[in-house]
């Protein structure tokens, strides 16, 4: 059986960006990925999504995208871990790591590198109709520069926005207390026909 949510400690990860289960859960949720389809995660960091979403597409087919080396060999160890092989890593820096790369059915962007807008015009080109971008945006420029994109293309995609605040409880002598994970922004935009 497969399923979404594979807990934060099971992935190696060094000092690497992760996304944090709650938020890939929703993530991938957002993006619909189905059993043939073919992902990009730009910005794969440690791999986490791109793992996940290749289970998911088991028949398909995952391009992880990543400039770090060091997320480049967490990837890496990440799919050996979890015995996937129907990721493809790619170490470059998107959108000119996207060259040379099939059609996809959905992208997750987790990192653009202030890239955006360049990285959002390749995958429209790419993205069949119906296909899904879901950006995840930790900075406010982030989200700025996303919404600022999808409202200057209004033909291209329908898009939607929420923000998502996970709190964790710790034990703190006999209390239970929230320890606030990051907020993040979470934009799903659809291709257009």
């Amino acid at each position: 059986m497969i399923f979404c949510g594979i807990d934060d400690s099971e992935f190696i990860r060094g000092k690497v960006p992760m996304t944090k289960q709650e938020i890939r859960i929703i993530t991938l949720t957002k993006a619909r990925i189905a059993p043939s389809d073919v992902v990009y995660d730009i910005g794969a960091g440690t791999g986490s999504i791109s793992i996940e979403a290749a289970r998911i597409a088991h028949e398909g087919r995952v391009f992880a995208i990543e400039k770090n080396p060091d997320g480049v060999s967490l990837i890496k160890e990440n799919m050996k871990k979890f015995q996937v092989d129907n990721v493809e890593v790619v170490s470059g820096v998107a959108p000119d790591a996207l060259d040379g790369l099939p059609g996809c059915d959905a992208v997750i962007i987790g990192g653009s590198g202030r890239n955006m807008d360049d990285i959002l015009d390749i995958v429209h080109d790419r993205l069949k109709l119906g296909g899904r971008v879901v950006l995840n945006c930790i900075t406010i420029q982030t989200i700025s520069s996303c919404l600022e994109y999808l409202r200057a293309h209004p033909d291209e995609f329908d898009y939607e926005a929420i923000q998502v605040q996970v709190n964790r409880l710790k034990a703190v002598g006999p209390y239970d207390m929230a320890d606030a994970v990051n907020p993040i922004y979470i934009v799903t935009a659809t291709k257009k026909g």
